[in-house]
This record gives C-alpha cells, structure tokens and sequence, in this order.
C-alpha cells in the first residue's frame, strides 16, 4: 500500500475479519459472513481544508482501531488487499 495516501480529510481501513460462528456455536458460511464494521487505520488524509486556507488535522491516526458506519466508504483493492476509503466523518468511534 505504499503509493495509496488518501487525500483532505480522508482515511484507509483495512477491514477486521468477520466472525466465523454465531454467539452459540453455528459456523457460517462465506456468504453468510456479515461484512464487519470494524478495522484499522491504515493511513489519513492531511486533514480538512477550512475556507481560509487553515487544515484542521485529523482526529485518528494510523494503527487507530475504529468503528465506522455500515455502508460508508468506498471499498478499494490494492495489492490484493481489500480496503475501505472513509471520510473521516464516517468514522464513528475509536476501540481500545
């Protein structure tokens, strides 16, 4: 992923994996996977451009672990790595 740098207020998400059983035990098959909305930041943007010029920096940062909206973004493959460009606002809350 070296030459991806996402633009303004922009990140990239590698996805976390989804679960492979339910809470009681089922495996799952592939399709039946719900895509998870949970990942990791793997690279952002200079920040938001104001109207004056100023950038506001952006509030995560690279290793972050984030919670983002289910159908945000825009699902990219680099290097046969799935990813996800989120504007940051889509970006709902980091984990620990």
């Amino acid at each position: 992923m070296g030459s991806l740098r996402p633009l303004n207020d922009k990140v990239i998400v590698r996805r976390l994996e989804a679960d492979a059983k339910t809470a009681g035990g089922i495996l799952l098959p592939e399709q039946a996977k719900e895509k998870p909305r949970q990942g990791v930041i793997e690279a952002v943007g200079e920040g938001r451009l104001l109207d004056d010029g100023r950038r506001v920096p952006l509030q995560v940062k690279p290793g972050h672990r984030v919670l983002f909206a289910s159908y945000a973004g825009t699902e990219i493959k680099v290097d046969g790595d799935d990813l996800l460009v989120l504007g940051e606002e889509d970006v709902l809350a980091t984990l620990d």
